[in-house]
């Protein structure tokens, strides 16, 4: 019966992520996003890295999906919580994190955990934080985090705000709100009628979205 059950168990799997890979390769986000959520944790490691390698090769839908599982998997926020103490400083790096994840996923050859590449990513934005928070002189504009930077992207390139209008909804109007029209994060919670902490994760997201759907010349944001 043991064996009977790890077979099935194994069969299972493989179903599971044999759907999030058609999904995926057939450009369904909605689809992928929902075979992925149905991804047992203990498999979590083998979602990632299918989504990850795909992201690498080119796919937005594999992009979309891995950043998301990230965010809701909390695994981002308990690395800068290992570091950090101070919550705000915790968001800051959380969201130049999955940023700077989102413009490195070429770079992911897949000889490495997900998480562990994500640890090394996470790292160098809690000490790029602690740097800046360390500085005794104002630092140049190109030294600000990668939020920041995105922030100031969506501001001033059109073909930067052409792909602002082609990201997925929940993200589209709190990044709108936020970086085109410059609402503070309050002000876009209440014109949305949404918790503080949800349009914080709203827009994270949507700029992670946005630095993996593009490639800016001369624009680093890893």
């Amino acid at each position: 019966m043991w064996q009977a059950d790890t077979v099935g168990t194994v069969s299972g799997t493989a179903e599971l992520l044999a759907e999030v890979a058609s999904a995926v390769d057939a450009g369904d986000p909605t689809g992928a996003r929902r075979a992925a959520s149905e991804v047992d944790a203990g498999i979590r490691d083998d979602l990632w890295h299918l989504l990850a390698t795909r992201a690498a090769a080119g796919s937005v839908v594999a992009a979309e999906v891995l950043l998301v599982e990230l965010d809701e998997s909390g695994m981002v926020r308990r690395f800068a919580r290992g570091a950090l103490l101070d919550e705000s400083a915790i968001d800051d790096v959380c969201q130049d994190s999955l940023i700077s994840i989102a413009a490195s996923l070429e770079s992911f050859r897949g000889d490495a955990k997900v998480s562990t590449w994500v640890h090394s990513i996470v790292r160098r934005r809690i000490v790029d934080h602690l740097r800046r928070q360390r500085a005794t002189a104002p630092l140049p504009d190109s030294d600000t985090g990668p939020g920041e930077r995105m922030s100031s992207l969506l501001a001033t390139r059109a073909t930067v705000r052409d792909a602002l209008a082609a990201l997925p909804e929940p993200y589209r109007t709190p990044v709108t709100l936020r970086d085109l029209e410059g609402l503070a994060y309050a002000d876009v919670a209440d014109r949305l009628d949404l918790p503080l902490g949800t349009v914080k994760g709203q827009i994270s997201r949507g700029r992670a979205l946005l630095a993996a759907s593009l490639r800016e010349p001369g624009v680093d944001l890893t």
